[in-house]
Formats: C-alpha cells, sequence, structure tokens
C-alpha cells in the first residue's frame, strides 16, 4: 500500500514534533513546518494526500494557507488545527472548504480515524470520476485497452505507457507535474527515473506524430503539457 504524505504545519515546534512522530509511527509520511509561507513553498514543490493546517500562525495564517493551497490544487484535503473553538472561527474553516476542524487539546486517535476517513473518501471519488477513454485531436486513447487509435491504425501501449498518456489527458490545468508523474509511474523522484520517464515522452511523440496538431511541450522546471492544436 502506498504510503500517504502528509504537510503538517504548525508553529508550535515541540507539538508539531510530537505529531509528526506520532503520525510517522502510524505509518505515514510527514513534512512539518512552522509557520504558513514555509508550508506554502513546501506544498509548491512536493505532492501531499493531506494537509493538517494550524490556524494562529506567523508570517501566513491557516485559512490563508488554506486559500493559497486550493490555487495550486482545489482537490486536496485538509484539517484545521486551532486551540480557539469559536463558532465564527469553525465557519471560517468550513467556508474555506475544511474537510474537518479539530480544536487543541485533542485524542491523537482521533485524528488518525479523521485522517483515514478523509483520504478514503478522497480515494472513492476519484475512483468514481476515473475517464478511460480519451479524444486526443485525430487520435481515439482507450485506456483500459491500452490502445492509441487512428485511421484504423492500432498502436499498443505498455502499462506505463498508457498511465503517462493518461495522466497527460487529465492534467489540473493542462500541466503534468513531472514529480507528480514519477512518483506515481514509476515510485520515485530521481535521476535514472527521470531518464526513463523521458524516453517514454520520446515514444509517446513518437506515436502521436499523426496528427501535426498534437505536440507533448517541455514545461521547463515544471513538467509537461498535452497541446492540440486545431
Amino acid at each position: 500500500m502506498e504510503t500517504k504524505k502528509i504537510l503538517l504545519v504548525e508553529d508550535d515546534p515541540n507539538f508539531g514534533s510530537i505529531m509528526k512522530s506520532y503520525l510517522e509511527m502510524n505509518d505515514y509520511q510527514v513534512v512539518l513546518k512552522v509557520d504558513g509561507k514555509q508550508g506554502l513553498s513546501a506544498f509548491k514543490v512536493n505532492l501531499f494526500d493531506i494537509c493538517i493546517l494550524d490556524v494562529m500562525m506567523p508570517e501566513m495564517d491557516g485559512f490563508t494557507l488554506a486559500r493559497e493551497i486550493k490555487k495550486v490544487n482545489s482537490r486536496v484535503p485538509f484539517i484545521f488545527l486551532t486551540a480557539k473553538s469559536l463558532k465564527s472561527d469553525m465557519l471560517e474553516g468550513f467556508k474555506t472548504g475544511a474537510d474537518d476542524y479539530i480544536t487543541k487539546p485533542f485524542d491523537s486517535e482521533v485524528l488518525l480515524y479523521k485522517i483515514a476517513a478523509i483520504l478514503k473518501r478522497k480515494s472513492s471519488s476519484e475512483q468514481d470520476t476515473e475517464v478511460n477513454e480519451f479524444r486526443i485531436g485525430k487520435f481515439e486513447f482507450h485506456y483500459l485497452l491500452r490502445t492509441l487509435s487512428i485511421a484504423g491504425e492500432v498502436q499498443q501501449l505498455s502499462p506505463k505507457e498508457a498511465r503517462l498518456l493518461r495522466m497527460l489527458c487529465t492534467a489540473k490545468d493542462g500541466i503534468l507535474i513531472r514529480k507528480e508523474a514519477l512518483e506515481t509511474i514509476w515510485g520515485a523522484d530521481n535521476y535514472f527515473n527521470g531518464r526513463s520517464m523521458d524516453v517514454f515522452i520520446a515514444k509517446l511523440r513518437k506515436y502521436l506524430k499523426a496528427d501535426p496538431g498534437i505536440e507533448i511541450v517541455n514545461i521547463h522546471g515544471n513538467g509537461f503539457r498535452l497541446i492540440i492544436n486545431p
């Protein structure tokens, strides 16, 4: 089972360190940051399955951080942690799109169950909305059959080729983040997997060249974009 990655943003270093250790003991991978600006910077360069955000923080409060995070990825779930139990604050948290709002002190085991429930719900939602058939210019791409067809000609794709092409087709804002593809398909973002991915991108470009309106372009320092010109 793939280890889920949590962004934990908590300005109390002792409490944050204890929470990080506890979550890691329960098989989560945790990145801990101590203020909102650091948290946002970490979110922009890593892929997280869920975020746990303190509300009252220096540099950038949790509500502002959550709004900035949703500009980057509107689908990532998050939980607010706060010592304040005011109704107005809780309403503000849920208006921001929070999946839960927990007041300190809290039972750590309850937090674990809440995280698991949110991640399960997120996974089910993503499976329910999966698209498996795509029109790419003059091509028809069937992900489950791993076929790419044009004018009666059918190219059988390998499992990695099919997954990579599907990620290009479904990329948020049209950009497939290189790190995301490497971690999802190859299991890790490293030099050797990166070179392997470049080979697969080259193969997809070769398959798609029968339609001159299709391009897979490099987005420097970020990833790739599938462009379909009329």
